[in-house]
């Protein structure tokens, strides 16, 4: 049995504290914030989950193996790297650090402890996204082209972080998992038009990053929408993908169209045919993607992985 605390119960925490207590395998021993009424309602759903409005309490603790932190961002690396030297496995929220330093430090710690750090990109277990990588391992996209990505919505503003570090993260996790391949350059553009915090922080961000194939991606994130969208646009010399992740059932579609050179034996006089084939919907599994990330973080430090 594997015990675990869980470290901020505010957006995410919650979620964490759900799937984690489902496990048989596991035991979520304690829960600490700040906000003493956040832990107090949670506490009315979860009566065996000891609160404390103090961290440190539950680090310090010697029956706890593993934590789970879902705090602000400018938190993760002081909390994780406290973890770590305490012995415990951690698993934290997306972006892991607020600093590239940060992070190669908290890498360094957990790998002479032997101990399990891991980052929680879920959409990586979510079948949309493996499916995809499916069809992109099987060549049924061909070659690919492009990789677009919007993510927008009305809020939810950070106060730590602009709006690249707070939703860009799911699109570039969900980019390096189906893309086997290293980008060569990397450009971002954003503007401030909300100022509630100094330094002012984006709050609307365009990003570009090309890669040596010349697969070019793109990158929309915005917290000034009037509607939540959240959708991935992925074209190959052979097939296309939609993947539309607030779409309820259909979440991935495939289409069989393209582009090809019918005649080509003058520059000038070929010819560009358009393949118009059909469009179809692949079975997705509704399994929760969160509650498969907390099983393989807890087989993660079970098998050492």
């Amino acid at each position: 049995m594997i015990n675990v605390a869980v470290i901020g119960c505010g957006y995410w925490g919650p979620n964490l504290l759900r799937n984690f207590s489902s496990i048989e395998s596991c035991h979520v021993v304690a829960l600490a914030d700040l906000d003493i009424n956040r832990l107090r309602k949670v506490q009315s759903k979860y009566r065996d989950v000891e609160v404390s409005d103090d961290p440190s309490q539950i680090l310090n603790r010697d029956d706890i193996d593993a934590v789970a932190i879902a705090t602000p961002i400018s938190t993760h690396y002081s909390l994780a790297l406290e973890a770590l030297k305490k012995g415990k496995h951690v698993l934290v929220e997306k972006p892991m650090t607020a600093k590239r330093k940060e992070a190669e430090h908290l890498v360094e710690i957990a790998d002479k402890k032997g101990l399990t750090l891991m980052v929680d990109h879920t959409f990586l277990y979510t079948a949309a996204v493996r499916k995809i990588k499916d069809l992109i391992q099987s060549d049924e996209l061909g070659d690919i082209y492009y990789f677009d990505s919007v993510r927008v919505n009305l809020g939810l503003f950070q106060h730590d972080v602009n709006v690249i570090w707070d939703l860009a993260p799911h699109d570039f996790s969900i980019m390096c998992y189906l893309i086997d391949e290293q980008p060569i350059s990397i450009q971002a553009v954003g503007a401030s038009h909300i100022r509630y915090s100094d330094p002012p922080l984006e709050n609307i961000a365009y990003i570009t990053i090309n890669f040596d194939s010349g697969l070019i991606a793109h990158f929309h994130v915005n917290w000034l929408t009037p509607v939540k969208v959240r959708k991935i646009l992925i074209g190959g010399s052979k097939k296309m993908v939609i993947y539309d992740d607030i779409q309820p059932d259909e979440k991935v579609k495939i289409y069989d169209k393209g582009v090809c050179i019918k005649s080509q034996e003058e520059t000038y006089k070929a010819l560009l045919q358009y393949r118009i084939g059909d469009a179809y919907v692949p079975v997705i599994s509704q399994c929760e993607a969160l509650n498969l990330e907390c099983h393989h973080f807890l087989e993660c430090i079970r098998d050492g992985n």
